[in-house]
């Protein structure tokens, strides 16, 4: 159905949402407003002919927090999580503190950092590391994905036509090592970020994972089975095994670029031989 220009609307339910969205099927969701403006550079900007604000769905700015999760709101914004603090896994704070400047991050929301059109943002990899589940809702149903599954799926998002990202679900699990870094654009221009974890018990390294972010999510979990159910500390031969086994997995990434893979080498490097004697 054709529409006014510039016609927004303020659904107060996801029932006057999604009987709006039915209506313009063309219409845009609008969470912070920093992806809609990203990259425009003009005193003017350009706005979708419709758009559906969700700033007055209260169910998307609920925080609640159980034994075993943190369930954030789509619309809940980066600082807000930022400043829950210990509660938030330290690898995802540690993302959110490095996006941008502080006043972005007061308007920037973490479903918008998540289903960014034109690519994956920071956010991703640390979720997908830490085994984060979204809620993705349309008119008829919801469904849960995992943060992995979601992240590498082909197209700009793994939303259906007509869903809407609305919580998110993040374990509480204790990793015993966490370490998250930010690289500078590569030439390609894609900057990417890294997240090493490590979770131990009885001295026994049980669980590893690193994920990194560049264009896509990339984590090569042959590599970390190599470690998994090892003693601590590792010996220097299983760590250069691990790094070995990195090495051959990002020689077979066509879009990553010499610089980017030798950083995330070095940093593979660093952190595991961290785990030796």
């Amino acid at each position: 159905m054709a529409a006014p220009l510039n016609q927004v609307f303020f659904p107060a339910t996801f029932q006057e949402l999604f009987s709006a969205w039915g209506r313009f099927d063309s219409a845009v969701p609008y969470a912070g407003g920093t992806g809609l403006i990203r990259d425009q550079g003009r005193r003017t900007l350009e706005l979708p002919p419709v758009i559906l604000s969700l700033d007055k769905l209260e169910d998307l700015q609920r925080i609640s927090r159980s034994e075993r999760y943190l369930e954030i709101g789509a619309m809940v914004k980066l600082s807000q999580i930022i400043r829950l603090g210990k509660i938030v896994p330290e690898a995802f704070r540690d993302c959110l503190e490095n996006i941008a400047g502080a006043q972005l991050r007061n308007i920037a929301t973490i479903g918008g950092n998540i289903c960014y059109p034109a690519g994956r943002l920071d956010a991703s990899a640390a979720l997908t590391a830490l085994d984060a589940q979204y809620e993705l809702r349309s008119a008829q149903s919801s469904r849960w994905i995992s943060a992995s599954r979601f992240s590498s799926l082909p197209g700009p998002t793994a939303l259906k036509d007509q869903e809407l990202l609305t919580r998110v679900r993040i374990p509480l699990d204790q990793w015993n090592y966490s370490v998250y870094k930010k690289f500078s654009k590569g030439r390609r221009g894609n900057g990417g970020v890294v997240v090493f974890l490590v979770k131990t018990q009885k001295n026994a390294l049980t669980d590893i994972r690193v994920v990194y972010k560049t264009a896509a999510i990339l984590r090569d979990k042959n590599s970390e089975a190599i470690l998994a159910g090892k003693q601590l500390p590792l010996s220097r031969r299983v760590a250069a095994e691990f790094v070995e086994n990195w090495e051959t997995f990002l020689s077979g990434i066509q879009d990553l670029d010499e610089l980017s893979q030798k950083e995330l080498l070095n940093f593979i490097e660093m952190n595991v031989y961290n785990l030796t004697e």
